[in-house]
């Protein structure tokens, strides 16, 4: 098979699991298992179901979707008759949900129990000129959609003899929509095809170097891509097993992987410190745990300490929903502090291409900083009837990630910072991540997020907010030597504030955006202290 006759789908990379290996066990929770063949069965089912509520090839299914075995069968269903699946947080407010709803005029709305009140709500339609009509969206709770005894092995296996999952999608046709932000206005919804996900199911075994033997465990939403696209989809193309876990818990993470005898997870924003954070006990690594993926690379020191305490192997890489392929170590390297080099497919071979290019467009050469940008055959086709916004990041085919990078002469990258996040001060440029890293080194600090805030002279000034570590004070004069002793004077935070715990995104990331806003009474300003022109010769 070549990228031109590149036939597989979401659905026939789950056939085709089924048909190796019909018997084999793929689909593990605390609600029970499902084989490969049972899933089939219980994807056509499921899918049955949804045809019977009115779900026809190219309408939307929106689904408030929770990391469980409902969803996820749900998922595969609408993907298997060519419906396309916006999948939004279950804890979306009823506003926002109304006008992702709007936006995007769902057939159907799949709920769970308790969430059906609030979606009822939604309108089908936003009212925008050319967009027809259509009537109120039906309500479905999952759970009548899915057969009740999906677990009962026996009963899916005599299923798979009369369920058959139809091949009417193609590679290019939409599968999902992603929101990139709850809002009860319009929200960038990027499109996705049934061949982004059918590769990246083929890739991320490859590049993890997982086999049949393995299983995915995922406690990440299945609202967002990384757990449908690497972990769902690369489990079911490599023959692995497949755990969900509906919510990461710190406390019960490792008790569930023994539980499940899980061997690799995806780990985003802040997981792996969150874990690390846990108190220490003496059987930590005793898990079947041997494999982690996350980004952006922890600090050489910091990520030897995890993989020696926890017994596994961490792999760095880095995408975004608007391309599964981006970057990733390489087999057998240790390229640490970087995001790797391009990701390629196992058998299609060079299919991805990276270059850094300046604020005027020009491609930078080796040991530059500048915007990353992709090129390859699994980019979005751009963000659901927004021709404007999606011509601001496409380009001749590349694709503009909106992150800083460097490239590095062995061909691989280092991160700096979101473009929007890089903060200007005093003529210079400097990126948030790094300041927080040396924060996060010190011993009182349990995470900090560092922002940019208005200055009074010009450009901007710049602000660290902090969460104590268990059992520890802050001294912010203390924090800011100790910063400038590790820092360029320009770098060093101006003001510092406490928080409880910093707010983030339902992929667990820092949303830097819902930090307070403002000067309040508890804030430390260091300039106002008498200590900016002693610290590090700064002037």
């Amino acid at each position: 098979m070549t990228l031109e006759t590149y036939s597989r789908t979401i659905p026939r990379i789950l056939v085709s699991a089924a048909d190796r290996d019909p018997a084999g066990t793929w689909l593990r929770s605390d609600d029970g298992s499902l084989t490969f063949e049972g899933a089939v069965a219980a994807v056509g089912l499921t899918a049955g179901a949804l045809d019977d509520a009115g779900v026809r090839a190219g309408d939307v299914v929106m689904m408030t979707a929770g990391t469980t075995v409902p969803y996820l069968l749900c998922w595969l269903a609408s993907a298997a008759l060519g419906a396309i699946t916006v999948a939004v947080n279950p804890r979306s407010t009823p506003a926002e949900l109304a006008g992702l709803a709007g936006q995007t005029r769902p057939r159907v709305i799949l709920t769970g129990p308790g969430l059906g009140g609030p979606v009822t709500a939604t309108a089908p339609w936003d009212g925008t000129p050319g967009l027809p009509k259509q009537e109120q969206a039906k309500v479905v709770d999952v759970t009548t959609l899915v057969p009740r005894d999906w677990a009962d092995h026996a009963a899916m296996a005599a299923a798979a003899g009369r369920v058959a999952l139809s091949d009417r999608p193609s590679p290019d046709d939409l599968a999902v929509l992603i929101p990139t932000s709850g809002t009860t206005g319009r929200s960038k919804l990027v499109m996705q095809t049934h061949r982004a996900y059918a590769m990246a199911g083929e890739g991320f075994p490859f590049w993890m170097e997982l086999t049949s033997e393995d299983r995915l465990m995922t406690t990440l939403p299945l609202f967002h891509v990384n757990a449908p696209a690497y972990s769902v989809m690369g489990s079911l193309a490599s023959g692995a097993g497949l755990v969900l876990v509906e919510r990461f818990s710190a406390s019960g993470f490792l008790d569930a992987a023994r539980r499940h005898a899980a061997t690799e997870f995806n780990a985003i924003g802040a997981m792996l410190e969150i874990l690390m954070r846990q108190p220490e006990r003496p059987d930590d690594a005793d898990t079947p745990l041997r494999l982690c993926y996350t980004g952006p690379a922890p600090e050489r020191e910091r990520q030897l300490e995890m993989e020696k305490r926890f017994g596994l192997r961490i792999v760095v890489g880095y995408a975004l929903s608007e391309s599964p392929y981006g970057l990733i170590w390489a087999r057998g390297t240790r390229p640490y502090g970087t995001l790797g080099s391009v990701r390629q497919h196992p058998y299609l071979g060079d299919i991805n291409e990276a270059r850094v290019a300046s604020e005027d467009g020009r491609v930078l050469s080796p040991g530059a900083t500048g915007e990353l940008q992709l090129r390859n055959p699994v980019l979005t086709p751009g963000y659901w009837g927004m021709p404007e916004e999606t011509a601001q990041v496409m380009s001749d085919g590349w694709l503009r990630t909106g992150d800083l990078v460097t490239a590095n002469a062995d061909g691989t990258y280092t991160f700096v910072a979101r473009v929007k996040e890089v903060i200007r001060r005093r003529g210079e440029n400097l990126s948030p991540l790094e300041v927080e890293e040396v924060l996060q080194a010190h011993p009182a600090v349990l995470e900090c997020a560092v922002v940019g805030v208005p200055s009074e002279l010009s450009e901007e000034e710049v602000k660290a907010f902090l969460v104590a570590a268990p059992g520890e004070e802050l001294s912010f004069p203390e924090l800011r030597a100790f910063a400038a002793g590790r820092l360029a004077a320009f770098k060093v935070p101006r003001y510092w504030e406490q928080v409880a715990e910093l707010p983030r995104t339902p992929t667990a990331r820092v949303a830097k955006h819902r930090l307070p806003a403002g000067h309040p009474p508890g804030e430390y300003d260091a300039d106002a202290n008498g200590q900016a022109r002693t610290l590090k010769g700064e002037k």
